[in-house]
This record gives C-alpha cells, sequence and structure tokens, in this order.
C-alpha cells in the first residue's frame, strides 16, 4: 500500500530499539480506508508478548500523534516466527546453514520454489543446496521472497528396493 515518512519509521526503530528489541520491518498493508501498520520485531532469544504489549502501546501513541492516515487503521506488533521471513543483507549471514524456501518472481522461467539448505548470499546470486545436494545459484533480482523453513525435511527421498530401504 504504501510508507510511513521517514522520520516517523526512524522513531518506531528507536522506540524499538529502547524496548530491547530491533525493528526488523514496517509493513503497511490492506485498503486504503483502513489500512494495517505492522511492526515485526526481533530480538536475540525471541521476541515476548510483553514485549510487543510495551512497542505497541507507545507506539499507538506516536502514530496516533504523526497521524499518517485520514480515517482509522489497526496496529499490529508481531514476532518474524519460526518461518520468519528475511528482511536485510544481514539475515543471509546470519541464518547461512538453515532449511529455507525461497520463492521466485513470476518471471523466473524455471521452477518457483526452491527449498533447501542456505549456502550464501553475494556477487548478485543466493546460493541454496537442495535435499539432492544440488547447488542452485538463484540471481538476487530474481528473488522474491526467502523464509526460514525449519520443518523442511532435507534429507533425500528413501527409496524401497526388494523389500529393503536404501539412501
Amino acid at each position: 500500500m504504501g510508507r510511513l515518512a521517514e522520520e516517523l519509521e526512524a522513531r518506531l526503530a528507536r522506540l524499538a530499539t529502547s524496548e530491547g528489541t530491533e525493528l526488523l520491518a514496517i509493513e503497511v498493508v490492506g485498503p486504503a480506508r483502513k489500512p494495517t501498520v505492522r511492526l515485526v520485531l526481533d530480538r536475540e532469544g525471541g521476541v515476548s508478548l510483553a514485549d510487543c504489549e510495551r512497542v505497541s502501546r507507545q507506539a499507538s501513541v506516536l502514530l496516533d500523534a504523526y497521524d499518517p492516515f485520514p480515517g482509522a487503521f489497526t496496529l499490529e506488533v508481531t514476532s518474524p516466527g519460526l518461518e520468519r521471513k528475511f528482511y536485510s543483507e544481514q539475515d543471509y549471514v546470519r541464518f547461512a546453514g538453515q532449511p529455507v524456501r525461497v520463492r521466485m518472481r513470476p518471471t523466473w522461467p524455471q521452477s518457483r520454489l526452491i527449498e533447501g539448505v542456505l549456502v550464501a548470499r553475494g556477487q548478485g546470486v543466493v546460493r541454496i543446496r537442495d535435499r539432492e545436494g544440488t547447488e542452485h545459484a538463484l540471481p538476487e533480482e530474481e528473488v522474491f521472497e526467502t523464509r526460514l523453513a525449519p520443518f523442511l525435511k532435507l534429507e533425500p527421498p528413501r527409496r524401497r528396493h526388494h523389500g529393503r530401504t536404501i539412501r
């Protein structure tokens, strides 16, 4: 939908930091007549409900003071969750070696969903090793979204041969 004024975004980031959290993202979504402002917080060891409540109370006052929308809006303060979306280049460094799910843009000519272990990101590509061991070099400009996939099964599929399981 849109963005908030830079000054307001900077104040929301400082607010989150003052509460011991990091503001990963500010998302403004939904219809223009009643948008939702979503603040995504993180912290070492995870974000608690109490963290979200403290930031929500203060952010609500700040948003009311700036009055960024002509009508009503909804404020959501949340953690990134287990299947967290990657918001920055630092996420690719932090979660290297972890299972991920990468969605490619509609213009990508091959499979639009690549699952595997994040190898690295650099020199314009995101490298993913799938469960068969194939490494995919995905052009950054074609990556739509990367998320952690903690429940992804990465071992190769089992094959049955004469009644015995083979790996």
